[in-house]
């Protein structure tokens, strides 16, 4: 196999920010790495894209234009999962792979979801600011192990959630379109979950929207919904609307459509007692960035090394890993 050669436009903030120095490994085996645009700005990415022949990217948009002024480029290392932002089409048309990380924050996106859903499960946001307040009377929450907690999605996230929720107790049921069976975990479909949950937390791809007017009219009084996925897969009006009615008793999410900008429904100070937000948190723990890291530095080196990398994702979905 060829010495891996050339140079590799690094644009994920938190690229080599864990406990090992893959920016490093990778000037060790022969490559200049440069950093650019987390945006992706494409002015300001110009003359790195021109000279590129891997790309480790984050989350923001790559198009047509983006891989039209990287002619050298030959593979884009996605820093963690989705895909989404990427023109799939155009890199297969111009000969470009594009790998993920798939598994590698799986585990840290789970243990947010079952701390935000014990959070708002017992107040604990609104109780710290209750007490910087001076206001020390207790608030009354629920147990988890008592409750039934609905999960959207079984994919590795969402299996990781139904174990921990095992693990308290709790009946879980979980909702899949993609999934036949599953041992130990109910399977149900979305109204299902309305009806018969206390809880309900979100862990399906994003494209549409699940959790709208409707079903929220149907779930039971006074239950929790967690959002560790996708802003598209709520109606955040409705949310808002259904927090003011007393329907659903509070909103924990690690996401929000517009992100990056104050303002949104649920931002209102009216709502604070009962939603909870963390700044898209779910993959950064230092084990998911090491993760992040070994698979797209991985990637890279075998891209450039002349031989095919793991968890390559084309428009038609994952060809092998």
């Amino acid at each position: 196999m060829a010495e891996p050669s050339g140079t590799v436009l690094v644009t994920s903030r938190s690229f080599g920010s864990g406990t090992r120095p893959y920016e490093e490994e990778l000037t060790r085996a022969g490559l200049r790495v440069v950093r650019g645009s987390p945006v992706h700005d494409l002015a300001e990415l110009k003359s790195a894209l021109a000279e590129a022949t891997a790309w480790i990217a984050g989350v923001a948009p790559i198009t047509d234009a983006h891989l039209a002024a990287a002619p050298r480029l030959r593979i884009i290392a996605r820093y963690g999962v989705g895909v989404d932002a990427v023109d799939l089409a155009a890199a297969a048309r111009r000969g470009v792979t594009v790998t993920n990380t798939p598994g590698a924050n799986s585990e840290a996106v789970a243990d947010l979801a079952v701390v935000l859903l014990l959070a708002a499960l017992r107040g604990v946001v609104p109780g710290d600011r209750r007490v910087r307040a001076g206001d020390w009377r207790p608030s009354r929450g629920h147990e988890l192990g008592a409750l039934t907690v609905g999960v959207v999605g079984l994919g590795r996230v969402g299996r990781g959630v139904a174990r921990r929720l095992g693990g308290f107790g709790a009946r879980v049921l979980a909702c899949d379109p993609y999934v036949a069976a599953s041992e130990g975990i109910e399977l149900a479909d979305l109204a299902t979950l309305a009806r018969e949950c206390h809880a309900v937390s979100l862990h399906a791809p994003g494209g549409s929207t699940l959790i709208d007017a409707d079903w929220l009219a149907r779930i039971r009084p006074g239950a929790v919904l967690v959002n560790t996925a996708r802003a598209d897969l709520v109606d955040e009006d409705a949310v808002a609307r259904a927090l003011r009615a007393g329907r659903l008793a509070a909103y924990a999410t690690d996401t929000l459509a517009g992100e990056g900008h104050v303002g949104g429904a649920l931002l209102d100070e009216d709502l604070a007692d009962r939603v909870v937000v963390t700044p898209h948190i779910g993959a950064h723990t230092v084990e998911a960035v090491d993760r992040m890291g070994l698979g797209a530095t991985t990637a890279v080196l075998d891209a450039l090394s002349g031989r095919t990398p793991a968890n390559v994702v084309t428009d038609r979905g994952i060809c092998n890993g």
